[in-house]
């Protein structure tokens, strides 16, 4: 997997794209279980203490993906960023749910 910004980025997707190159680096160096399994572990977690400790802890899966998609964005097709989003729009809807329960 290589991890670098492309040459042609400029303005602020470049600008993050650069910000994130190291930490992408990192990333790309664990096992591929490593991030999966860390947002499995802050989804349940999230889910299973709820209120706005939970929030916070699905919210922060939320921002990480909502990172990935932006950084990903232009190398996706259409159908890719769509099931992407719908992704991101479920956990987003969990938060919610989370933070404001009946």
């Amino acid at each position: 997997m290589s991890v670098s910004p492309s040459s042609t980025t400029t303005g602020l997707r470049g600008a993050v794209e650069r910000a994130s190159l190291p930490l992408l680096t990192r990333l790309s160096r664990l096992p591929r279980v490593v991030p999966f399994l860390s947002m499995l572990v802050l989804l349940l977690v999230g889910a299973f203490f709820g209120g706005p400790v939970g929030s916070v802890l699905v919210g922060l899966a939320v921002l990480f993906l909502a990172w990935l998609l932006y950084l990903a964005w232009p190398q996706l097709s259409a159908s890719e960023r769509l099931m992407r989003l719908a992704v991101i729009a479920l956990v987003v809807a969990v938060a919610v749910v989370q933070l404001f329960p009946k």
